[in-house]
């Protein structure tokens, strides 16, 4: 992938890879159990810079929605939900697993999907490529710094779920 500063295309870029790692936790020739552990790093990460550094900066434009960036982070936390009942499920590639990993996909395809054509495309059309790519930064600092606090560990997402 091209190395860009756009928040707008690095979380395009995240939510590829995150289509990736459905992929793989699909397949049975795959590791699937660390596809989990790398979706559920990238997930927490991601959904937590948009919320602390991008979701914030983006609520100050007038012809960005804030009923449609509040929506996003409702549905963060719809994703969440589903990543955790995932995460503890016992058995990788179980009955139980397949039914909560195509819950978590649909929640994680949705808000993705409404993301790109909302809040992103707004943001695309109102938001200077300057400030994209400051915002940009912002993210990636943030999103690094969660993925190195071990942000998907299933006692974390407990955490940030509230169980």
């Amino acid at each position: 992938m091209a190395q860009t500063r756009d928040v707008v295309e690095l979380i395009l870029q995240d939510h590829r890879k995150m289509e990736d790692l459905f992929r793989l936790m699909r397949s049975v020739e795959a590791d699937r159990a660390a596809a989990l552990r790398e979706f559920s790093d990238l997930l927490i990460a991601h959904a937590l810079a948009e919320e602390e550094k991008v979701y914030p900066a983006l609520k100050r434009y007038k012809k960005i929605d804030d009923d449609e960036v509040e929506h996003g982070e409702e549905e963060h936390e719809e994703g969440n939900k589903a990543l955790l009942e995932l995460l503890e499920v016992d058995e990788v590639g179980s009955e139980e697993w397949d039914e909560k990993l195509e819950e978590l996909v649909q929640a994680v395809t949705h808000h993705a999907d409404e993301e790109e054509r909302t809040i992103l495309n707004g943001a695309r059309e109102n938001v200077a490529m300057e400030r994209r790519e400051e915002l940009g930064e912002a993210f990636l600092e943030e999103r690094e710094r969660h993925l190195k606090e071990n942000c998907g560990a299933v006692e974390n997402v407990r955490q940030i779920v509230g169980s």
